[in-house]
């Protein structure tokens, strides 16, 4: 076979070749053990949580080690791509501070080493396809969709690995007659590797995640290029890698099983092999055992979930860091105050067997974080959420900043800060008593006789001063306390609740109910405060109307 004839008769338009490639798209001048690495999702609509656990593996890994981030849009599957799907992705990224030094952008590329979308690097990939074929490397392949259909049909009943292989490769060695006649014929073809690897031998790879694997040599004539000339994943994503610098490669373990051809792929072409980071996937607990997380099944799997429930990025960051690297929890204990990206994340500490998601601990975690915000920026983050989620509410909160930022204040700083919202829907149950609109109609306990009930309100109404202190206020609640026979004394009555008909909590929370509609809310004194005397007593004489 003449090659190079055929290559010329599959490619007659190429002339670039790989070194004139090679000189376009330098070796990026960067530090020693700077990492160059990518997002290079497909464009399906669907962002889910496992982007994000890989953007921050990749983004870690690039810039605390001063390297560089790219995004880079895999769009070779046409069939799948949705319209917008790109911005979505950007956006949502964006949005949980993945921040990218260079590539896909809302209007067009930002650096040097693009395209950086795949569909629009087709002269590139024809360059080294050219080169393939050339060096024998690569053969073009005209079999129908009926003629692989039976291929396939009789492997399986003969019990065969299915696949174009070995003896049923039936382009693989053809005349470059037959050839010419198909392409005279105008015949579709593909572009197909021509495998030297035997299922019979193995050899040792090690990625960063897994440790030591071993690896069965590809022995599958593998797709290079489809028929309307856009290449495969693995041929695309083998020259992109090898053009942009990209010297780790970080993806889902469900690839691995295509390893040993992108390895063959990556020697076939003369390129420096990348680093792999293979993560395992996000696991949940569904009842004793653990599974996958499911599109179909799991809501928390796509990142608009987390928007829509209002957990603040920071929060979500935090989170993904603990089931990334498991000495991330010990590093926050000793360093509090100190920015998540401080801290010294290493691709060698993820779980070879895949992170499990805890939506309790993601929780806590967003506690924590929202706890230490100043009221400020609580603020700011809610106003954002609600007027998105939530617009008649963030009406309310924008109406009247001040009032807004003294409600998120309660409780706030110190070093036992209130830990009462998990995510920004929890607000409005939580501080939306302080609007009349959202006042509830309180419901007091059964065993206590309304007339009590309104005594104990009409004395604090009586005694209400709003220029007392914390410690003042509550002593005219014990002094009432002690007038309707109920203890100041919690203890004693704990150890014989039977000598007692209430105590100073039940008639706290009479009060509590009157001015909140709730049972819990936070400390009532500064709630009065922050109401006023007017509002405060208006809503406690309503109550005591109704009684």
């Amino acid at each position: 076979m003449d090659y190079q004839a055929l290559a010329q008769l599959l490619f007659p338009n190429v002339t670039d070749t790989p070194e004139m490639l090679e000189e376009k798209y330098p070796v990026r001048q960067l530090p020693e053990g700077a990492v160059v690495t990518r997002m290079a999702p497909s464009p399906t609509g669907f962002v889910h949580l496992g982007n994000l656990v890989q953007g921050l593996t990749a983004e870690r890994m690039a810039h605390q080690s001063g390297g560089v981030l790219f995004l880079r849009v895999e769009d070779t599957d046409a069939k799948r791509e949705v319209p917008g799907a790109v911005e979505v992705l950007i956006d949502t990224l964006k949005h949980y501070g993945i921040a990218f030094d260079e590539g896909a952008t809302h209007n067009g590329d930002n650096g040097i080493y693009g395209p950086y979308r795949q569909r629009q690097r087709a002269d590139i990939y024809h360059v080294y396809a050219k080169k393939l074929v050339e060096q024998g490397m690569a053969y073009p392949c005209f079999c129908t969709e009926q003629e692989l259909a039976a291929m396939r049909e009789k492997q399986e009943a003969n019990k065969e690995t299915t696949g174009y292989y070995g003896k049923y490769a039936m382009w693989r060695d053809r005349p470059i007659e037959d050839i010419k006649a198909q392409l005279d014929a105008d015949n579709p073809w593909v572009l197909r590797f021509r495998s030297e690897g035997s299922i019979e031998n193995q050899f040792k790879f090690d990625d960063l995640v897994k440790g030591k694997l071993t690896i069965t040599e590809n022995d599958v004539d593998h797709v290079l290029l489809k028929s309307d000339g856009i290449p495969t994943y693995h041929f695309a994503h083998a020259v992109d890698d090898h053009l942009m610098r990209t010297t780790h490669v970080v993806r889902g373990d469900e690839w691995l099983a295509t390893l040993p051809f992108h390895i063959q792929l990556f020697k076939a072409l003369g390129f420096k092999l990348p680093k792999y980071v293979h993560i395992g996937p996000l696991m949940k607990m569904d009842g004793t055992s653990k599974r996958k997380l499911s599109k179909r099944k799991d809501p928390e799997l796509a990142l608009t979930f987390y928007k829509a429930e209002g957990f603040p990025v920071k929060a979500v960051y935090e989170y993904i860091m603990t089931i990334l690297n498991s000495n991330f929890e010990d590093w926050r204990r000793a360093e509090p105050d100190k920015e998540a990206t401080e801290f010294k994340f290493s691709p060698k500490k993820l779980n070879p067997a895949g992170s499990l998601f805890d939506y309790a601990k993601l929780t806590d975690v967003s506690k924590n974080v929202i706890s230490k915000m100043d009221a400020e920026t609580v603020y700011e983050l809610l106003l954002e959420w609600a007027q998105e989620f939530d617009p008649e509410f963030g009406e309310k909160l924008a109406a009247d900043r001040a009032f807004a930022v003294s409600i998120l204040a309660i409780g706030r700083g110190g070093r036992k800060p209130r830990k009462d919202l998990a995510t920004w829907k929890e607000a409005k149950p939580y501080m939306g008593f302080f609007y009349d609109e959202y006042l509830e109609t309180p419901v007091f306990n059964e065993k206590f006789d309304k007339g009590l009930i309104r005594y104990v309100l009409e004395r604090f109404v009586g005694s209400y001063d709003p220029s007392d202190d914390s410690a003042a206020w509550f002593e005219k609640v014990k002094d009432i306390t002690t007038a309707i026979g109920f203890t100041t004394d919690m203890k004693a009555y704990k150890a014989d609740p039977a000598a007692y008909p209430g105590t100073v909590a039940d008639v706290s929370t009479f009060i509590r109910q009157a001015v909140t509609g709730k049972t819990n809310a936070p400390d009532l004194h500064t709630v009065m405060q922050i109401l006023g005397k007017e509002r405060s007593l208006e809503r406690i004489a309503k109550v005591i109307a109704t009684l």
